[in-house]
């Protein structure tokens, strides 16, 4: 899954689209290096990200997935969005997946609005807001039993109003501490106890870059890495700022090991 952000503020600077002919251009790169899903994000969720409309967010990616869908028409793609309006527009724009990064907490209509769509849905896990989820990081039973407690009573009610095609989405980076976030991929086989495919998105975040005391720029070679523990430990989807590198591990670790999972 190749990141275009759409956003001013993302906190690797050089995944921001810069304008239309950078979007087609970076598309066109990802697909051509073997992404199979291209993300459209609106809404910065870095910590502390500024708080913006959903009218603005759809003025960012509503354009952007009409070009995308006429340029690439065969190409997979996936709204990043918290917000049920903007879910919808994207769809009858030419999205093909839901991108979630709050799992229905933060748009009490998102989960109806998935079953009513029918299109497939990446349930994330996250507390409070992007401005507000590092405060939130207490977890008395432990982060690996609450994800799964979380993600059981999720997909739960997501098949009561009807959606089939779910992908688990830990999120790496939200509402968790450096050291939970070392544990969760340490872990992260546990949560193929669901049977869903698990979705890792750990491209340059700052688990990765502040641990090697280096910048997001620096930190592709760690990623990798990381990308690595990831596959060997179940996930099935790689969220990623470099698809070539992404792909180059996955081949590999395919080649090497594959483990069992659904």
């Amino acid at each position: 899954m190749g990141i275009l952000n759409l956003t001013p503020d993302s906190f690797f600077a050089r995944s921001r689209v810069a304008g239309p002919t950078d979007l087609l251009h970076r598309a066109e790169a990802m697909l051509a290096a073997g992404a199979r899903v291209l993300d459209v994000g609106g809404y910065s969720s870095r910590p502390g990200a500024e708080h913006i409309s959903e009218d603005e967010e759809k003025s960012r990616v509503l354009p952007a997935i009409e070009a995308l869908r006429r340029a690439f028409p065969e190409a997979f793609l996936s709204i990043d969005t918290f917000r049920a309006g903007v879910a919808c527009a994207a769809v009858a724009a030419g999205a093909d997946i839901l991108n979630d990064i709050s799992g229905g907490e933060l748009d009490e209509a998102m989960f109806a609005t998935a079953g009513r769509l029918q299109v497939p849905y990446v349930l994330m896990h996250m507390r409070g807001t992007p401005q507000t989820m590092q405060q939130l990081t207490d977890y008395p039973d432990g982060l690996v039993l609450e994800l799964v407690r979380y993600f059981r009573d999720k997909v739960a009610r997501l098949r009561a109003v009807g959606v089939t095609d779910i992908i688990l989405d830990p999120g790496f980076g939200f509402a968790k501490t450096a050291a939970q976030n070392h544990e969760l991929l340490a872990y992260l086989r546990e949560l193929q106890l669901l049977g869903l495919p698990i979705l890792a998105g750990l491209s340059r975040k700052a688990m990765v870059y502040k641990t090697l005391d280096l910048t997001p720029d620096a930190a592709l070679s760690g990623t990798v890495a990381v990308n690595t523990i990831a596959l060997l430990n179940g996930a099935r989807l790689l969220r990623v700022h470099d698809v070539a590198e992404a792909v180059q591990t996955v081949r590999l670790v395919s080649n090497t090991y594959l483990p069992s999972s659904p």
